[in-house]
């Protein structure tokens, strides 16, 4: 069973049917003792850190995530879900958040230029992956894969090794990250099209 962690923030439901597209049945709760029970963590998300961070602690969902990342279960974050793993945030001030990943989550500079042309913040659209490492939701996922993005900030890993793909808007920034049985997504799998719900079968597919 794949559970998809709801505590209050981001579009759930098309998580739920990306993954319901490509054959998986996955549940949106907001029951801790289901997400301990889960073979597969889903921490999708959209909205600001910090009233993020708040709703997980809140919610009593801190320490079950942490155990099933400890434990090896496969766990996939997207957008904010992504951030969420890293040391700290920049969001509204400093903010602690998971500590999963060490880094940091900064806003895009002022002033991004591609060319002649200046770039709004937030980042909105589609861009192309540049792989680094491959990880096994990867699998079919060409170089240069068109993803779509919706986000003012972004991460910085402590080390780079963890890096699974970056991406380019005025600036080079990390746009997956994985580690272990952890992988991350700064863009919409539930809304790049075809690679995307490639994504979503490849991590439904994998041993729990």
């Amino acid at each position: 069973m794949i559970a998809i962690i709801d505590y209050g923030m981001g579009n759930l439901r098309s998580v739920q049917k990306g993954f319901e597209k490509v054959g998986f049945d996955a549940v949106v709760t907001a029951d801790p003792k289901v997400v301990l029970g889960a073979e597969k963590v889903v921490l999708p998300g959209v909205g600001a850190f910090p009233d993020c961070m708040r709703n997980l602690e809140q919610g009593g969902f801190v320490e079950p995530l942490l155990k099933v990342i400890r434990e090896g279960r496969p766990f996939l974050g997207i957008c904010l879900g992504l951030q969420l793993l890293f040391t700290e945030s920049e969001e509204f001030g400093i903010h602690k958040g998971l500590d999963v990943i060490p880094g940091r989550v900064v806003r895009f500079p002022e002033g991004l230029k591609e060319g002649d042309e200046e770039l709004k913040v937030p980042h909105m659209g589609w861009n192309q992956l540049a792989i680094r490492r491959r990880p096994p939701v990867f699998t079919g996922i060409e170089d240069g894969t068109n993803v779509y993005f919706v986000h003012s900030y972004y991460v910085k890993p402590d080390d780079e090794s963890v890096v699974a793909a970056t991406t380019g808007y005025g600036i080079e920034f990390c746009a997956a990250v994985w580690k272990d049985n952890v992988v991350a997504t700064q863009f919409h799998p539930e809304k790049s099209q075809e690679k995307g719900l490639k994504i979503l079968k490849n991590f439904g597919e994998l041993k729990a």
